[in-house]
């Protein structure tokens, strides 16, 4: 493609980060993916609205990631813009119970922001490897709690570049969904607005670390992965179908079902793109074929 040259000039004049080098695996947590054509990092709204009026005028392909914690991306690379939020990383208080955070706010941190000012509703996201936008982008939960549960609103980048703003039901959200994640929605999720409630900091420490050891106990934390690898089928946990299916430690390559969890798909060391979705299909169709419960994938491909 013939955009690379247009889109630097772009982001010299709007002062935002690029570079002509990147790789998908260092900016994802399954540390697997070839090269982006090019990679930008806007740090406000604005450079970010101006990067995707840009591409869409132009009919150039894009990508927005924030960690990549729930992306498997190709071994061939994308070619096309990635735009990082990673540098969206403002947070601060509007009112005593409301945090405002920009979109590539790290959970970890959010979490930690919320307890340093004795906040309580967002102990149960402590551990989830994302950001703030994309836990809103698919409404992300653990432990019976819910990104939905605290957020109030999301502001947006429409495809035009223009700025909008969904609040309350407009989410629309939903298990592992929201407004966003609808097929026919295009707009990128630039900031977020939660409510949360005044506690007790040394309680709500207490949760935030009994349910990061418990995330260190169940889960294979210490290999490269994109979190849970499915989608809970109705009635059921997925990673339980896996399991009673003989499927633990399944492997590919260098791709595997993990023997802590069976709803892990793990990069024992060099697993390429193809190795993860050889298991992830062989596992689908085994549960299938042994349970008539066809699994869902969490996990997006790029």
């Amino acid at each position: 493609m013939n955009f690379y040259g247009e889109v630097c000039a772009l982001c010299k004049e709007i002062e935002c980060e690029y570079s002509t080098e990147a790789l998908l695996k260092d900016y994802t947590t399954f540390k697997i993916g070839g090269k982006a054509g090019l990679m930008v990092f806007p740090d406000t709204a604005e450079k970010l609205s101006a990067l995707i009026a840009f591409s869409t005028k132009n009919n150039i392909k894009r990508l927005v990631i924030g960690k990549g914690s729930n992306l498997l991306a190709d071994d061939k690379g994308f070619d096309g813009v990635v735009i990082n939020t990673c540098k969206m990383d403002n947070i601060y208080l509007t009112d005593e119970t409301t945090i405002f955070c920009q979109c590539g706010v790290p959970m970890s941190r959010l979490c930690k922001f919320a307890l340093e000012n004795s906040l309580t509703g967002l102990e149960f996201a402590f551990g989830i490897p994302g950001t703030a936008g994309g836990a809103a982008f698919m409404n992300a939960g653990a432990y019976g709690g819910e990104i939905k549960d605290a957020l109030v609103s999301c502001e947006h980048i429409c495809p035009d570049g223009t700025i909008g703003k969904y609040e309350g039901d407009e989410l629309q959200m939903r298990y592992r969904g929201s407004v966003y994640s609808s097929e026919c929605i295009d707009y990128t999720i630039a900031s977020l607005t939660l409510k949360l409630q005044k506690g007790n900091p040394i309680e709500i420490k207490a949760e935030m670390d009994e349910l990061l050891q418990r995330r260190k106990d169940k889960q294979p934390l210490e290999y490269p992965s994109a979190g849970s690898a499915f989608k809970r089928p109705e009635g059921n946990f997925a990673g339980a179908l896996i399991e009673r299916c003989g499927l633990k430690g399944f492997r590919v390559g260098d791709a595997a079902i993990s023997e802590k969890h069976a709803g892990f798909v793990v990069n024992l060391g060099s697993a390429t793109s193809g190795d993860v979705k050889a298991v992830l299909e062989h596992c689908r169709q085994t549960v299938f074929d042994e349970t008539g419960i066809m699994l869902e994938p969490e996990i997006k491909f790029i």
